[in-house]
């Protein structure tokens, strides 16, 4: 069937334009290395679902759309269901912004707000694991829009479930800015009160090209207490800054260790550095999250924290946070 399908796309498309074909059940997913063209793309789609077994044709396109006139500024992301935006941050790689992202949403839709999450971190999608729908391709039911994920009234949408697990996308910028408006787009979100956007580490080009193309409501920027992280992020916060996207605040992650043997707290990566770079900045500081083995096994599990143990400390530290975040959107 790959092969059938593949000839078919072959008959619109170069070789070298097709980054992946993915067969899931009834369902055909193809990822395109070019410029996006709506007639191509239905023609395709129709004739892919001609084929015996298949009902449901969807098309990404990665490339480049054309150039805007001099003297005009690019048309804004459109997310006409979606109140508020959010980006959660980090000045680099490995202090568990993801994973911060992951159980803020959850903790604004447990405060009782309509909450999505959008995984832009399109060099390491994460968010298909940690909610536990790794492997499962998006619905098309229309072979135009993808619907949302939803999990625990959670509505979200990765890159991770179009591309394999195992294959890496090796995009330029515009590339994956593509991608991730037309993901993002095209996707059928019901009603929203907040959109979380797990963006990737660092301040390069999907950064920037986020920031002017949305309406973002704030960014939260997330860090560890050690000098190292502290120094990217507040390159963060300065990016935003320049782009005019308010700063929420910054969240201090794996802040410390309590030994559940004997209570003796380790500051392992030091205390309170992204209290006093807050401070430094002017920007509000708004809490701490300890490092424990349960926020990340569980999160690995596809079951975070925040759900699979809502009484737990932890838990009101990432509640504490999304109160406070709610608060500042004033929703």
């Amino acid at each position: 069937m790959e092969e059938q399908v593949k000839k078919i796309v072959e008959k619109y498309f170069k070789a070298e334009q097709v980054e992946s074909v993915k067969i899931f059940g009834s369902g055909v997913i193809v990822t395109l290395i070019a410029a996006p063209d709506d007639a191509q793309a239905e023609a395709l789609k129709n004739e892919i679902m001609q084929l015996s077994g298949i009902d449901k044709a969807a098309v990404v396109f990665t490339g480049e759309k054309s150039v805007q006139p001099l003297g005009k500024e690019p048309a804004k992301w459109q997310l006409p269901n979606v109140k508020k935006v959010v980006a959660v941050a980090s000045g680099k790689g490995g202090v568990g912004k993801s994973t911060t992202a992951v159980n803020l949403s959850l903790a604004l839709s447990r405060l009782g707000l309509k909450t999505a999450l959008f995984d832009a971190d399109i060099y390491g999608p994460s968010i298909p694991t940690m909610l536990g729908y790794e492997g499962v391709a998006p619905i098309s039911r229309d072979g135009k829009t993808f619907e949302p994920f939803e999990f625990k009234n959670v509505q979200s949408m990765s890159i991770g479930t179009l591309i394999p697990k195992d294959q890496p996308l090796i995009w330029r910028g515009a590339k994956a800015c593509g991608a991730i408006e037309q993901l993002m787009t095209e996707t059928d979100w019901a009603e929203i009160d907040v959109m979380v956007l797990d963006m990737p580490p660092g301040t390069g080009d999907i950064q920037l090209t986020i920031s002017q193309n949305m309406d973002l409501a704030g960014a939260v920027i997330v860090s560890t207490p050690q000098d190292i992280a502290l120094i990217d992020a507040v390159k963060g916060v300065n990016m935003f800054r320049r782009v005019d996207v308010p700063i929420l605040g910054i969240v201090e992650n794996m802040s410390y260790y309590v030994c559940e043997n004997c209570g003796t707290r380790a500051d392992i990566f030091g205390h309170a550095g992204a209290q006093k770079a807050a401070a430094d900045l002017g920007v509000d500081f708004l809490g701490e999250i300890p490092l424990h083995f349960d926020i990340r096994s569980l999160s690995d599990a596809g079951t975070p924290i925040v759900l699979a143990k809502p009484e737990s400390p932890y838990t009101k530290a990432y509640m504490d946070i999304a109160e406070k975040i709610k608060n500042k959107l004033e929703l």
